[in-house]
């Protein structure tokens, strides 16, 4: 049977989600628990890759194993197997062609940018120095929604087929010190997003404008684009898929994952 396992984590330890040679990842650590609580080599695959320092609120995986008798008791056993920077939510069943990755139909992040230098937030937010103009980053963030190819946003040598994305929704919304932006897309680029908010940053800094942005976006160059800014404030909040498939959990997993 195929399962979807719901889990987070912080990802400051750890470099992304993907497994590596020589490096710690989140793969390595969920998938090795996995198999050694089912007993057998149990590969996961996520919704997708985060890179090294990014968190996640929400992320899913799929895996293959026998029918699971009490799904909630190995949520429990992999809980207490697990480290304290990665939490299991809920295991449930999905059709066999269901796919954490390729079902999903859109996915949300935040990236967090703190005004002051505050000692809980140094691996989860970006500190900034100055005030931003919040409301030209804003309408320079509804370029965003106008285009639907982000190649200047995305890693250079990226080996990816299209660099078209269904950008949803780009805000940002200030909440007292700290200012949070919201973006939902059908699909992201390696690196995009983190290159959007430091072009942004730009914006609210008022090095370039909103014609700019324009511009940069049309050029479909990377190196016109602003750096990307730092992993640590970047968060997975929300991976979506039909409803088709998620009702195949039960009553007790819909009100956790609520």
């Amino acid at each position: 049977m195929r399962y979807f396992i719901h889990f987070s984590y912080d990802g400051t330890a750890y470099h992304g989600w993907q497994m590596q040679p020589n490096a710690l990842t989140v793969q390595q650590v969920l998938q090795g628990a996995v198999s050694t609580l089912l007993r057998q080599d149990t590969p996961l695959t996520a919704a997708g890759r985060t890179d090294a320092g990014v968190h996640a609120r929400q992320m899913f995986a799929h895996f293959e194993t026998e029918k699971l008798e009490d799904r909630e008791q190995l949520v429990y056993r992999l809980n207490a197997l697990l480290p304290e920077d990665i939490g299991v939510r809920e295991i449930f069943p999905v059709p066999d062609e269901a796919h954490a990755r390729f079902s999903a139909t859109g996915r949300s992040y935040e990236y967090w940018v703190s005004y002051q230098k505050d000692p809980f937030l140094r691996d989860h937010a970006l500190w900034v120095k100055q005030e931003l103009d919040v409301r030209a980053m804003n309408k320079a963030a509804e370029l965003l929604l106008e285009h639907r190819d982000f190649k200047c946003f995305s890693r250079s040598q990226s080996d990816v087929k299209t660099f078209i994305c269904d950008v949803r929704r780009a805000e940002w919304i200030q909440e007292e010190k700290k200012l949070v932006f919201h973006i939902t897309a059908d699909r992201f680029l390696r690196n995009m997003v983190r290159a959007v908010v430091g072009t942004l940053l730009q914006v609210g800094m008022g090095k370039i404008g909103k014609e700019d942005v324009n511009a940069i976006i049309k050029s479909k160059d990377r190196g016109e684009a602003g750096a990307s800014v730092a992993a640590k404030g970047l968060y997975l909040t929300r991976v979506d898929y039909p409803e088709s498939l998620m009702i195949y959990r039960d009553d007790q997993a819909g009100r956790s994952h609520s």
